[in-house]
């Protein structure tokens, strides 16, 4: 899409990472409680950004958003099971199969 997410103008990088205010964002909390000092702050906010993600993560993550499910090994998603009741492993595609009694 861009490249620096400075460049993206439906982004807050904009407010967190670089201090410009704006009326439509409200700081969230958890992005507040990264440093009292909003220099400090910003410069936490912007390295968060300075690696990319590579190509296989960028999938791993599209496949679990679009399966709701977790990222992780396999004692997490069990974690995640117990939790939720959900199942955090792909089930098989297609139809079930049919019983012939």
């Amino acid at each position: 899409m861009v490249n620096d997410p400075a460049e993206y103008v439906w982004s807050s990088y904009q407010i967190n990472a670089l201090g410009k205010t704006s009326q439509l964002c409200t700081p969230h909390q958890v992005y507040l409680s990264i440093s009292n000092n909003s220099q400090a702050r910003q410069s936490s906010y912007r390295a968060l950004f300075q690696h990319q993600l590579d190509a296989k993560m960028i999938s791993d993550i599209r496949q679990a958003t679009n399966k709701s499910m977790v990222i992780g090994n396999d004692t997490f998603k069990e974690k995640i099971e117990k939790l939720t009741g959900k199942s955090m492993h792909p089930k098989k595609m297609g139809r079930p199969s049919k019983v012939i009694e």
